[in-house]
């Protein structure tokens, strides 16, 4: 046994109370409020969310958010598996000196509530480990910055060990393929890997100097030491992982980035996939989503619903989504080795 007392704070993005406008509101400007989440000027990003984005997005998120407590029964997904999530880990953990505590970066429970209740905890170490295995500055990035803030202000700061991403540990790979497999894999047509989008601006700021951009890298081929923070290299990178994890060729999948704002979004787009794909007369596809461990709007609005929408408009028939890791036992198995090892 360790005996040394670790505290790990597992952060996900957050999520709304409730499926309202009044509850969405403040978690959607919150959100949008972030300068990792949009990276203009305080006053610009001020008057745009708050004047524009907020008032005529609410009630079109509200409806969105209504379909995925439908599906959620009653809760939101994203708070109900990182919860059993955490209860998983405390259990398998439970001989080890090691508690897993849970915040959102926007909302409940909030990270400034959860620290301080490991503050008082008062371990010899604090693992932040942030649950998204592709770092980006607006999720990874924003998580650590909020979590560092708060610490940075305690009279006392035990030792600190931060996670910024785990897009090729073995746990998540693993978990992903044995949640492709519980479908007929060979029954699909293509397998299409969806990772959310970024903007090309958020992803540039990764490299040093005004000419040295994401497209003058081989961020689609290669991970090395000038790309290992590009989100898009990592998201490819993971892509070939579970291609070969699955035993598929580079013609059997397709990579794509979805939850696009305008055309200076990643690319290729999802949607945009999806649509061609029905158009070129494929009836089957299976849809990853891996730059969520934890099913979400994303993945059960956006991918299990819309895209479905679009393949049936075009002359497809079934979307298949992978499920996320969620509380899988494999996952949580996986993940406790790995915040083991650090503690």
């Amino acid at each position: 046994m360790n005996s040394k007392r670790t505290g790990v704070l597992l952060t996900q993005l957050g999520t709304p109370k409730a499926a309202t406008q009044s509850a969405v509101r403040p978690f959607l400007r919150e959100f949008l409020s972030d300068p990792r989440v949009i990276d203009i000027s305080a006053i610009a990003r001020k008057l745009l969310v708050n004047l524009i984005i907020v008032p005529f997005r609410t009630p079109k998120s509200t409806k969105i958010y209504e379909e995925l407590w439908e599906v959620g029964d009653g809760v939101s997904p994203i708070m109900m598996h990182t919860e059993a999530l955490v209860d998983a880990l405390n259990a398998r953990l439970s001989d080890e000196q090691i508690t897993v505590h849970m915040a959102m970066r926007y909302q409940n429970p909030s990270m400034a509530d959860v620290l301080e209740v490991m503050r008082l905890e008062n371990y010899d170490k604090i693992l932040i480990l942030p649950m998204f295995p592709h770092y980006a500055s607006s999720s990874s990035g924003t998580a650590i910055q909020k979590a560092m803030e708060i610490i940075s202000k305690w009279w006392v700061i035990p030792e600190i060990e931060v996670v910024n991403q785990f897009y090729e540990e073995d746990f998540y790979l693993d978990t992903l393929v044995a949640q492709a497999q519980k479908h007929d894999v060979a029954s699909f047509d293509h397998v299409v890997m969806s990772y959310h989008g970024l903007p090309d601006r958020h992803v540039d700021k990764v490299y040093e100097g005004s000419e040295n951009l994401c497209k003058d890298h081989h961020c689609d081929e290669l991970i090395d030491s000038d790309n290992k923070y590009c989100y898009k290299a990592t998201s490819y990178a993971t892509s070939r992982l579970l291609a070969q994890k699955m035993g598929l060729n580079d013609a059997d999948y397709t990579v794509a980035f979805q939850s696009r704002l305008d055309d200076k979004w990643l690319t290729p787009f999802s949607d945009e996939v999806i649509e061609q794909f029905a158009k070129e007369g494929k009836k089957r596809l299976l849809v990853f989503s891996p730059a969520f461990v934890a099913d979400c709007l994303e993945t059960l609005i956006e991918i299990g619903s819309e895209y479905q929408e679009i393949f049936e408009e075009h002359g497809g028939e079934k979307i298949q989504l992978v499920e996320s890791c969620n509380a899988e036992p494999q996952f949580v198995e996986g993940l406790a080795e790995f915040i083991q090892a650090r503690s």
